[in-house]
């Protein structure tokens, strides 16, 4: 009789009902969600503050470019001497005071000094040196007897545009979009084994030293509970990873309508240097390239291959996982045996970050993505770059086939393995183990 449906729904409850995962199914989306909120707090607080700087500037050399803005305000002293300056911008509150001495145009750049209470921003204090920085190298080159209409003229920005030989248009945009994806759907892959896979180990080993298994397998064939667990944990481990979600969304909702904090505003700490580059129509145009880029991605592809490595990848690791806790007795003696297990996913992260994202149609990139040990790091990396439909099933197939070659060999260590008590077991006595 078939098991198998049993123990799944067996494993899946004992999971989800489990006190330590239901705390932290509800918990982490509240802490994750709060930590936002706060960030997203202290920025909005940061981002409405109006500094108000003085400006002692007696040649008004600087007068053209130091233009107030909604988060600066430039208030120009005139007939003043520099300790009168800096005692009235001390009392009456304002960020800090710009000295520029009337000197010759040659010296003031080493004696423009910023005078205030604290350590200014080193945001403020870096777009103000730019600033005067362009402005002091126009006003020289004016000195020269250069014109700088014709330096402006002579400006020349290059864009390669990239084309493949059927046609096909491409830009950097487009690669930074594919290498996003690449990235996050194979550090995603890479978490979700290490996190599960030590669940489903340490499951094993609980059942194990509580001899429960003992009875269990007296109905039961050992291949049937073992991936009666790696499905069961599998199911419990996507149903948590939905609510979350879902859970921070609601939250996200809440804490926008109910404490009236933007999340949103926790990704732009910066937003007077954000609206500044907007205003730039290279950057705008980019931005609308980075647009029609995500809109051009084949979406349903990436969609696809991303459930069917990401369930194919974790599987082939969860069977390994599984061997491992059956052959010990404690999760101290699993660590002989979890480099193996974890170097070949390390390997994967680190081609897809440095070999996929140079040459991600080269010959070390397409050799592991056929590797079933690599293949869901380094194909899920290389997808979006465009990898025929042919390699993509080749791959798959070859994960599907060395996950059913893995179940195998894991099976029969766990046959064994959850039997055996009180030994620490070695790699020679594992190779045994398969003959039986």
């Amino acid at each position: 009789m078939n098991h198998l449906p049993l123990i799944i729904k067996r494993e899946f409850f004992a999971k989800v009902k489990n006190k330590s995962f239901i705390i932290m199914t509800f918990l982490s989306p509240i802490i994750i969600v709060g930590v936002l909120s706060l960030i997203a707090y202290l920025t909005s607080v940061n981002n409405d503050k109006v500094r108000t700087v003085s400006v002692l500037d007696p040649s008004d050399l600087l007068q053209k470019v130091l233009v107030s803005t909604d988060y600066t305000i430039y208030q120009n002293l005139e007939d003043m001497d520099l300790e009168d300056a800096k005692q009235l911008s001390s009392s009456n509150g304002s960020y800090g005071l710009l000295h520029v001495p009337n000197v010759e145009l040659d010296k003031v750049s080493d004696q423009i000094k910023f005078y205030s209470k604290e350590s200014p921003s080193l945001s403020f204090i870096s777009s103000l040196e730019s600033k005067i920085e362009k402005h002091l190298g126009e006003l020289k080159l004016i000195q020269y007897g250069v014109d700088l209409s014709k330096i402006e003229a002579a400006k020349t920005y290059v864009d390669v545009n990239q084309e493949s030989f059927e046609g096909v248009k491409t830009s950097k945009a487009g690669s930074f979009l594919k290498l996003l994806f690449g990235a996050v759907a194979g550090y995603l892959l890479f978490i979700f084994i290490i996190v599960y896979g030590n669940s489903i180990m340490r499951s094993v080993i609980e059942e194990k030293t509580s001899r429960i298994i003992e009875v269990i397998i007296s109905s039961v064939k050992p291949i049937q509970l073992m991936l009666g667990k790696i499905f069961g944990t599998s199911l419990a481990g996507i149903t948590q990873f939905a609510m979350w979600v879902v859970l921070c969304f609601v939250l996200s909702l809440v804490a926008s309508f109910v404490f009236g904090v933007d999340l949103s505003a926790a990704q732009t700490s910066h937003q007077a240097e954000v609206v500044e580059a907007m205003s730039n129509p290279q950057v705008n145009s980019d931005f609308q390239e980075l647009i029609l880029e995500f809109h051009s991605l084949p979406m349903w592809n990436l969609v696809i291959a991303f459930v069917l490595f990401f369930i194919g990848g974790y599987l082939l690791y969860s069977s390994l996982y599984a061997a491992i806790g059956a052959a010990v007795d404690n999760e101290t003696d699993t660590q002989q045996f979890m480099l193996p297990v974890i170097m070949p996913l390390m390997l994967a992260v680190y081609i897809g970050a440095f070999t996929v994202v140079e040459d991600p149609h080269g010959s070390i990139s397409t050799l592991f993505s056929y590797i079933p040990f690599t293949s869901p790091v380094v194909m899920l990396m290389r997808i979006p770059f465009g990898v025929p439909l042919w390699e993509q099933i080749l791959s798959l197939l070859i994960l599907v086939l060395s996950f059913v070659i893995t179940v195998w060999i894991a099976a029969k260590i766990y046959r064994v393995g959850i039997l055996m008590h009180g030994k620490k077991p070695t790699y020679k006595e594992l190779l045994k183990w398969l003959k039986y």
